[in-house]
C-alpha cells in the first residue's frame, strides 16, 4: 500500500489474554483477522527515525473528539495495535484506490492530501496536528479516494483499520463521535464545494486571507505556510490564476512580500470577499 518506509512493529497481543474481556469479543475478533497487508512492509534502506510515543502526544491524540470519550481500556487496546513512525518530507504515504489497511493521526509536522485524474493532479486539502486522515474508507473498509505525501518531516500514527472498525463495536461512545466526525466532514465538503462553484478566484482568495488572519492572531500580517503551488490547488487555481488574484486584490489593501501577506485594509477585502458562515465558518 505504502510506497516506501520503515516502521516500528509493535507486538500483536490483547492486555486481556488470550480469553479475552468479555465485552472486547469484536476486539479480540480482530487481532485473529489481522493479516499480512495490515504490516506495513520492511523496507530497510530508509533511514528513518521513528519510537515510542511521548506521553504529551498521546495525551494530545486522547483528546482528539473522536477519541475523547473512548472507554480507556477500548482505547488503549487500539493503540496497543498502533504504528507511531517519523516519515521524511515528499514521501507518498497512501495511494487512492488502495484498501484502507489504517487510519492515520498526525502528530506532527504536515501532509498533503491529493488526488489524480485525466493526467491531471489537484489538491484536496493539507492535513496538520493532531488531525485524522481517512476516516471514512476506515470506518467502512473501502479504498482510499485520496492520495496522501509528507510536506515536511512528519510523525504519523498508524491505527489498523480493521482495530478501528472492532473499537466502533465495543464502544458506543466512539461510534458516536465517527458519526460526529464524518457528518462534520461532509458538511465541510459541502461549504468547500459552495466556494468553489459561488466566487471567483479573486474572492476566494481574499476569504481564505481573512480567515487565515483571524486564526493567527487578527494582527493583519498573515503567513502562508504552505507551498503557493499547493494553496492554488485547494483553492481550485492554477498558480497563474493565484498571481493574478494576489495582482488584483493589491488595490483592496493586500501587500504580498514572500510568504508573509499583509492586509492594510481588512473592511475593504471584506466587502470583496463577502465571508459567510455558511461557506467560511468550519463550527458552523
Amino acid at each position: 500500500m505504502f510506497d516506501i518506509y520503515q516502521f516500528l512493529v509493535h507486538e500483536n497481543k490483547s492486555p486481556y489474554g488470550k480469553s479475552g474481556n468479555p465485552a472486547f469479543g469484536h476486539m479480540n475478533a480482530s487481532l485473529a483477522l489481522r493479516s499480512k497487508k495490515t504490516q506495513p512492509p520492511d523496507i530497510p534502506d530508509i533511514p528513518t527515525d521513528g519510537g515510542l510515543m511521548r506521553s504529551e502526544e498521546l495525551t494530545k491524540v486522547r483528546a482528539l473528539d473522536l477519541f475523547a470519550d473512548m472507554k480507556e481500556e477500548t482505547f488503549d487496546v487500539m493503540m496497543a495495535m498502533a504504528y507511531f513512525q517519523a516519515f521524511p518530507p515528499h514521501l507518498h504515504l497512501i495511494t487512492e484506490g488502495d484498501p484502507s489497511d489504517f487510519l492515520h493521526v498526525v502528530v506532527d509536522g504536515a501532509v498533503e492530501m491529493f488526488a489524480h485524474a485525466n493526467d491531471r493532479e489537484t489538491t484536496i486539502y493539507v492535513v496538520r496536528p493532531y488531525s485524522t486522515f481517512i476516516l471514512a474508507a476506515s470506518a467502512l473498509d473501502a479504498p482510499y479516494l485520496m492520495s496522501a505525501r509528507t510536506i515536511e518531516k512528519s510523525h504519523i500514527l498508524m491505527i489498523p483499520s480493521v482495530d478501528v472498525r472492532a473499537a466502533m463495536h465495543a464502544c458506543t461512545a466512539f461510534s458516536h463521535a465517527i458519526m460526529a466526525e464524518l457528518a462534520s466532514c461532509y458538511r465541510g465538503v459541502i461549504k468547500n464545494t459552495k466556494n468553489l462553484k459561488l466566487r471567483n478566484a479573486t474572492e476566494r482568495l481574499a476569504n481564505y486571507l481573512l480567515y487565515c488572519n483571524e486564526t493567527q492572531g487578527g494582527h493583519g500580517v498573515v503567513t502562508i505556510d504552505i507551498e503557493k503551488r499547493i494553496l492554488a490547488s485547494i483553492l481550485g487555481m492554477s498558480p497563474e490564476n493565484q498571481s493574478r488574484a494576489f495582482s488584483a486584490l493589491k488595490g483592496h489593501g493586500v501587500e504580498v512580500s514572500g510568504n508573509k501577506v499583509r492586509l492594510t485594509n481588512i473592511a475593504r477585502l471584506k466587502r470583496l470577499a463577502k465571508p459567510s458562515p455558511l461557506l467560511d465558518d468550519p463550527g458552523f
